[in-house]
């Protein structure tokens, strides 16, 4: 059983985050009916007044057929952050902001996970580490 107390110190979290690539490229997809998606290729299901999101990989949503824009590479913060702490996702944005990368960030009961661009993959990674050195 994992500890289920995350850490809230701000300097502890980005000093300690360790950014891990994750194998593949992913999608997000917009689904009306999810009963017609897998559930065991779900990365995540966001439910939408419009229709549910689900981020899957980009090999699945082909063989579905499903329609997506964006080809991201997923990040995954490997350290325990609480739900309640304040600023790590501002703190990494922002940081991946300045250096013009786009993210779009999930956040697990354990772990944060960052969605870039599949081209801006290394410099993320790279942002990220440099993060971890200046505290």
């Amino acid at each position: 059983m994992h500890n289920t107390t995350g850490i809230t110190n701000l300097e502890e979290l980005i000093a300690n985050m360790q950014p891990v690539l994750n194998e593949g490229e992913y999608v997000f997809a917009s689904v009306s009916n999810i009963a017609s998606i897998p559930r065991e290729i779900t990365v995540c299901e966001i439910k939408e007044k419009e229709g549910v999101t689900v981020v899957v990989s980009k090999k699945d949503a082909e063989r579905l057929e499903l329609p997506f824009e964006f080809v991201a590479s997923w990040i995954t913060l490997n350290i325990h952050s609480s739900l309640e702490a304040v600023g790590l996702t501002a703190a990494f944005s922002s940081e991946l902001g300045k250096n013009n990368i786009s993210c779009n960030v999930i956040a697990g009961y354990y772990h944060d996970h960052i969605f870039v661009d599949t081209k801006d993959t290394d410099k993320a990674l790279s942002v990220l580490w440099n993060m971890t050195k200046r505290i």
